[in-house]
């Protein structure tokens, strides 16, 4: 009889969970900017759906470094709609870069999420404001005494 019962609470918790499901599909979870100048827009939007069935929640989005500055929905997204998670990165700082972004939500079978954003800041001139090549001519190679 208490396996039964047992049996019957587990089923009933089942079908009660699996009803109330929340779940976040991103459409990439991976952006690339390639190449671009410094100061330059480091800004990207990473689009997502709840394709579950009760609201999701984000409760946080944390980046890997004070370079990567996640903004994220405070508000619950219901069932089948979209919102997005903009990531800004520091374009000042210069050179190739590969950084995550951590999402803790209430999702069931995903509850953190990792998306990244990657690519490459050169230098830029403050004369003429144009990229500066590392063998270039105009970049000094000693300091003057």
């Amino acid at each position: 009889m208490k396996k039964i019962f047992l049996l019957n609470a587990i089923f009933i918790l089942m079908v009660f969970f699996g009803a109330q499901a929340q779940e976040i599909n991103f459409e990439k979870e991976i952006h690339n900017f390639g190449e671009f100048d410094q100061y330059g827009n480091g800004t990207y939007e990473f689009k997502f759906t709840n394709s579950g069935s009760a609201p999701l929640i984000i409760s946080n989005a944390k980046g890997s470094c004070g370079c990567t500055v996640p903004v994220w929905p405070k508000e619950p997204i219901l069932p089948g709609n979209s919102n997005v998670i903009k990531v800004k990165y520091d374009t000042k700082r210069v050179g190739a870069f590969n950084k995550s972004v951590t999402i803790s939500s209430n999702a069931i079978t995903d509850p953190t999420k990792v998306i990244r954003i990657k690519g490459k800041t050169l230098l830029k001139n403050k004369d003429d404001n144009t990229p500066l090549k590392k063998n270039s001519s105009s970049i000094p190679t000693s300091k003057p005494y």
